[in-house]
């Protein structure tokens, strides 16, 4: 039976009364076998029956046949084989009737439809009843422990299935297969072996057996997921959702099934967007009119439980609901290399219909076709999707119908979100979640700074163990530049700022091979304000900044410094933070001429990193205190090359005036024309004076003085190994 033709759901009291029928057929089995077991020569009243061997049942043991049980052998006389003959066609006349009102009514009854889903002979159906009654009524336990021969033993064993279903003349031994574990009863998980704690192993005829608690509940009319699955499981009945729509109608194209296909597909999503990938599996089984049941295979695989029982479990009951399986997490169940371990691939192709597998990696499959055969299954095609991070005009209208869809937002753009953040579909809505919850704290409504705080700390979240995130302290008032670096400054922040419409809505990033992100190259001596306008754009754009310093990075070991760029960039995957990368000067130089083994792998270290930093959807600086190390080909490769020159006089005092705070006491004669001009010093040294010269008139108890300004330039002189003796700094001879 298709999925799609699967019928209404069944009526509890036609099914229940089917189930009781069913269960006076092993009542006519049992009394058959109980009365052929007494007339063996068993002695009901022995009180020790059970916990001796006897000399007559030791004889009585060696002359029973090879294969036959203690009441096999013994032939019931013709009146009684009539009477329980008559009382299993009565059974079955009753059955019968059950069976067409059922029909008549449109109702299908469960017994029949466990039978035919999972192909069950007549001889697993009895099976499954007979290990079925003594869960549904404690009289059979009494039964089964006294056929055998132990009143401890309340639920069947193999042996006493064989016992009331093999009639005198069949052998046994051919009805063994059915309890094996590829046997329809066990693959499918319907019937469990029962095992005592530290016992050994029974051989197979001595072993117990019970229904699944998961099959019995369903036979009763109330369907659970397996207790192994329930806590990570769901069954549902979906609809197409927002997340879906936005898909696009190509992918609506290709999630196409056709029931009447006998190549079923094996959908297999990979990619960060889980949302997205949760999206699809909704809309494909509304599409097919099916109920999804999801089961989160990592966390499953957590318990302890095997990935080949977990799929066996969630493949049976996605056949027993008639749902479409759908198993995220599959990334838990992969081998090296991304390789799927043959056995689950051979469980997905036994499956009758369509599966979905969801997971990050895209995974290797080999044999497919083959291993398909070798189970008896259906040829199988993998349809493989891919679910990156959404595109702007799609992050874009997620980020708009998450906001409205519950009180409306409708003042907030959305654009610079979708623009700086690159977000999955449940990034962005538990984003605007956290927002919310930190507006509600407040009592204030939900602003903008809110969704950028919210989405800065969940974006980067995995960033902070691998880099020094930065606090932008400054804004363009603080920056003092030539007017061309300036303005080139402000045209790279214009640039990330426009990418989404030239990239997406222009279609330049489909017509060209340049990066998504922004490179740049911040090239100038210490101290000149690299990182001063790093933390610049930072602020202006609503960006998280994060420092890498790459002389950290750098390793002598080879193949090393490429892991631990590959760690940094797969932390800031999802954040669009700025990655700072300074001292660049311990990773680049100039490589014209490879002279040994040292220079060919460190121009591998340069490409990997420039690979990487072109592939970063977000914004990537270097900062060299030495451009002239920097070989052509490598610069030709960044989007954007700043020069930070040396500060001449009119920007060192530009730079004095800007750096000293408006709120610190000073004396009214501070000269800072006079200090720019008579110290050529860098910004950074200029900001460590003052600082020092300020610690120096707090611990004096006054305002900030010349004397003050000139000592802490005497000490910095001194860091910096220049030696310039006191006397020479002072007013009147810096002045002359």
């Amino acid at each position: 039976m298709t999925p799609s033709a699967l019928p209404r759901p069944p009526a509890p009291d036609l099914s229940l009364r089917h189930l009781e029928a069913a269960l006076m057929r092993v009542d006519v089995l049992l009394h058959r076998a109980v009365l052929r077991w007494q007339q063996a020569g068993q002695d009901p009243n022995d009180p020790f029956r059970g916990q001796y061997v006897s000399d007559a049942g030791a004889q009585a043991l060696l002359r029973r046949p090879f294969g036959a049980s203690w009441g096999q052998t013994v032939a019931l006389n013709e009146r009684e084989g009539q009477a329980y003959a008559d009382a299993l066609a009565q059974v079955e006349q009753v059955t019968q009737g059950i069976v067409e009102s059922a029909e008549e009514e449109g109702h299908p009854l469960r017994l029949d439809h466990l039978a035919r889903t999972f192909e069950l002979t007549r001889f697993d159906r009895d099976a499954l009843l007979i290990c079925l009654a003594p869960t549904l009524d404690l009289r059979y336990g009494r039964i089964y422990g006294y056929l055998q021969d132990d009143v401890t033993r309340r639920r069947p064993g193999v042996n006493v299935v064989l016992d009331l279903l093999c009639l005198p003349g069949v052998n046994r031994l051919t009805k063994l297969a059915h309890f094996y574990d590829d046997a329809p009863l066990f693959r499918h998980c319907l019937l469990q072996r029962v095992s005592e704690a530290g016992a050994a192993e029974p051989p197979l005829l001595g072993q117990t057996l019970r229904v699944d608690e998961a099959i019995v509940a369903w036979l009763l009319g109330d369907y659970q997921p397996h207790a192994d699955l329930a806590p990570h499981a769901t069954l549902q009945t979906p609809q197409p959702d927002v997340a879906h729509r936005l898909l696009g109608a190509p992918l609506d194209e290709r999630l196409h099934v056709d029931p009447g296909d006998a190549e079923q597909p094996i959908f297999v999503f990979h990619g960060p967007d889980a949302a997205s990938q949760a999206a699809a599996a909704r809309g494909l089984a509304a599409r097919l009119r099916q109920p999804l049941l999801t089961v989160d295979l990592a966390a499953v695989l957590d318990t302890g439980l095997s990935a080949e029982r977990v799929l066996r479990l969630t493949l049976r009951d996605a056949r027993l609901t008639g749902a479409l399986p759908h198993l995220t997490g599959w990334d838990a169940c992969l081998a090296d290399e991304n390789r799927l371990p043959p056995r689950l691939l051979a469980e997905l192709c036994a499956h009758p219909g369509p599966v979905v597998v969801a997971g990050h990696a895209h995974w290797r499959a080999e044999g497919i076709a083959r291993r398909s055969a070798r189970r008896g299954a259906r040829r199988r095609a993998l349809r493989w999707f891919h679910f990156p991070i959404p595109a702007f005009t799609q992050r874009r209208a997620l980020w708009l119908h998450f906001l409205h869809e519950t009180d409306g937002d409708e003042m907030l753009d959305v654009a610079l979100l979708a623009s700086h953040f690159m977000l999955t579909t449940g990034q962005i809505r538990d984003v605007i979640a956290s927002a919310r919850d930190a507006a509600a704290q407040r009592g204030d409504p939900l602003t903008e700074r809110d969704l950028f705080a919210a989405a800065r700390s969940h974006a980067s979240a995995r960033l902070s163990s691998l880099a020094l995130k930065i606090e932008p302290r400054y804004t363009w008032g603080d920056i003092v530049l030539p007017d061309d670096q300036l303005a080139m400054l402000h045209e790279i922040v214009n640039a990330v700022r426009q990418r989404p419409r030239v990239l997406d809505e222009w279609g330049l990033g489909r017509k060209l091979t340049a990066s998504a992100g922004a490179t740049i190259l911040f090239a100038g001596p210490p101290g000149t304000g690299k990182t001063m306008a790093a933390e610049v754009m930072a602020a202006e754009l609503g960006l998280d900044l994060y420092k890498i310093d790459l002389s950290t990075v750098v390793s002598k070991y080879i193949g090393e410094t490429e892991k631990n760029l590959e760690r940094i960039f797969e932390g800031a995957e999802h954040s669009s933070a700025i990655l700072f990368f300074d001292e660049a000067d311990a990773l680049f130089g100039k490589r014209s001429e490879v002279r040994d083994s040292h220079d060919r792998y460190a121009n591998i270290e340069i490409s990997y990193l420039l690979q990487r930093m072109e592939a970063y959807d977000g914004v990537t600086i270097l900062a060299t205190n030495l451009r002239a190390n920097l070989d052509e080909a490598f610069t030709r490769r960044l989007q954007f090359a700043v020069d930070f020159p040396f500060p001449e006089e009119v920007y060192r005092q530009r730079i004095w005036e800007t750096l000293f705070p408006d709120g610190a006491p000073h004396a009214a004669n501070l000269d800072f024309d006079l200090m720019a001009r008579r110290f050529r010093l860098a910004g950074g040294n200029i900001r460590n004076i003052i600082v020092n010269a300020a610690y120096l008139a707090a611990a004096d108890g006054q305002e900030v003085t010349m004397a003050h300004l000139l000592h802490g330039a005497r000490r910095e002189l001194q860091k910096m190994g220049r030696l310039i003796p006191e006397e020479d700094l002072t007013i009147e001879r810096i002045s002359e």
